[in-house]
């Protein structure tokens, strides 16, 4: 009885040891993301149009546009302040900052908006505004956005849209410096506040 005990033992532990070595490992199931699980992309656009406080207001309002905040670019002097902007000596001129999601807008779409909302064909001159530092500017960030500013241009130009020459600048975006707080959201703050910026009804 107890040979017959001992040999049952010895046959169950070396087939259970046989069954285990023979069993393949279970995968476990690859967690699958959502798009919400990837961070949104955003793009940037950099202009300027003349005093930022009416080009701000404009562009905020676009479908797309995530964030805006002004601020002084395509100068010499680094870290300038509106007392040294406004003198027309520094190089630098009123700019804002676009972020803009590209699934709902393009940077294409922008610019149009921003031929229709500012005089292009005033030289260093926004309404009553004169000085360099209200030029009409676009500051591209990559090669692709360059060859979107220069098609855009031309195309405002054949329009005929404006009666005059389009004279806005395209250039290479240097570093963009943050105005004053009280500069930011001027108009929302003060509303009825100063602007020369409004939508043109016009078409290209």
């Amino acid at each position: 009885m107890t040979k017959f005990l001992f040999l049952s033992i010895f046959f169950f532990t070396w087939f259970s040891f046989n069954v285990n070595a023979d069993a393949k490992p279970v995968k476990k199931k690859k967690e699958m993301t959502t798009s919400n699980d990837t961070a949104k992309k955003t793009e940037t656009a950099l202009l300027a149009g003349g005093c930022f406080w009416g080009v701000e207001e404009l562009i905020r309002t676009q479908p797309g546009v995530i964030s805006t905040q002004v601020g002084y670019t395509g100068g010499v002097i680094p870290n300038p302040t509106y007392e040294i902007v406004k003198k027309g000596t520094s190089g630098h001129a009123e700019a804002i900052e676009i972020q803009f999601d590209p699934q709902k807008t393009s940077y294409e779409n922008i610019l149009k908006y921003f031929f229709k909302i500012h005089d292009p064909t005033t030289l260093n001159q926004q309404g009553n505004d004169r000085g360099s530092q209200y030029r009409s500017a676009i500051f591209f960030l990559s090669p692709d956005q360059e060859i979107t500013a220069k098609k855009v241009k031309e195309l405002v130009d054949a329009s005929g849209a404006w009666k005059k020459p389009v004279v806005t600048e395209i250039v290479a975006a240097g570093p963009f410096y943050s105005a004053e707080t009280y500069h930011q959201d001027y108009l929302q703050k003060n509303p009825g506040g100063y602007t020369c910026h409004w939508v043109r009804d016009i078409k290209f």
